[in-house]
């Protein structure tokens, strides 16, 4: 993500501010990434601190897609909803940059339930996941002590909002895509047939886990074609915007990137792996003096990254 500055002064501004320190209230413009002075806010700025324009009503782009919104007799739920809302827009700005949800963008999006466990008669079943353009998200996830848990428990220490987001969009723009023939074709080689039952792999999956082989970057994405898809592009868009935020810091290595450089319109997949992959090296190391985790521990052997280049090319619409 890069380092906005402010309108008025020039200063810093940072993807989440709705102020500038010399008082400038600022708004978030998706199609030029820059903040406005001027613009009419979401109707959201209050509630959740959303700092987007208005588009054609009351709402931003982002906001607008969220059909449902957690159960907000449950006080706790506001501040989950806040944090859920802030990766969706965080991960759709990104997309943004590839020519995604445009207004040059004819093609549907999707739509968003924000859900929690919690409401105000007693705890609900929520599921993740993405059906026919409509994606539902466990808001009760953006809570640091619940997602520690979860963490822990499913062996998932990468487990984030922004990365459950990452995945679910990924589903979705599958969808987008496969409307073309052609890229049915060129996905099947590579990531096998995703007509398979889903349902019966996924149990297949749960029943006996396999580890990440040579061809699959998680364990997850064994389970099946689809998931194989979406874990690729999350790991696609945390490479992509790890080393756009290290960029836009002037944060970089001898070997690169140079100053300026934009990893959304890098279209050398293997400029950007190898830029990205040489950060992460060097931030692990980092990390290790302090007895933190590695920030980026997976390993992309040949077939991963082939499938990486196949996922670059695909969903980059500009």
């Amino acid at each position: 993500m890069r380092v906005f500055h402010c309108p008025n002064c020039g200063a810093d501004v940072f993807f989440h501010n709705t102020a500038c320190g010399c008082g400038q209230t600022v708004t978030f413009d998706p199609d030029t990434q820059t903040m406005l002075a001027d613009a009419a806010f979401c109707a959201n700025r209050e509630e959740i601190a959303c700092n987007w324009k208005a588009e054609d009503g009351p709402l931003c782009r982002a906001c607008a897609m969220t059909e449902t919104v957690p159960d907000l007799r449950e006080p706790d739920n506001l501040p989950l909803w806040e944090r859920s809302e802030h990766a969706k827009r965080w991960v759709i700005a990104n997309l943004v940059r590839w020519g995604w949800f445009t207004p040059q963008d004819t093609g549907a999006r999707p739509v968003f339930k924000m859900l929690s466990e919690q409401t105000a008669t007693g705890e609900a079943d929520v599921i993740m996941g993405h059906a026919d353009g409509e994606i539902t998200i466990n808001v009760t996830e953006a809570s640091d002590a619940v997602l520690a848990d979860r963490q822990e428990r499913f062996g998932e220490l990468y487990r984030t909002m922004i990365g459950h987001m990452r995945h679910e969009i990924a589903h979705f723009l599958f969808l987008r895509l496969s409307e073309d023939p052609a890229f049915a074709d060129s996905f099947r080689a590579r990531f096998g047939d995703e007509r398979a039952d889903y349902g019966e792999a996924l149990k297949e999956h749960y029943a006996n886990p396999k580890s990440p082989d040579g061809t699959h970057i998680t364990a997850y994405a064994t389970a099946h074609p689809h998931e194989d898809w979406a874990e690729t592009i999350a790991h696609l868009l945390h490479l992509t915007d790890l080393l756009d935020s290290a960029a836009s810091t002037g944060l970089s290595l001898p070997s690169g990137p140079p100053q300026g450089y934009d990893a959304y319109l890098e279209t050398d997949t293997e400029v950007l792996l190898t830029l990205a992959v040489d950060l992460t090296i060097a931030m692990n190391h980092v990390n290790r003096a302090l007895d933190l985790p590695d920030l980026y521990p997976f390993v992309l052997t040949p077939a991963v990254r082939d499938k990486l280049a196949f996922a670059h090319g695909a969903v980059r619409l500009t």
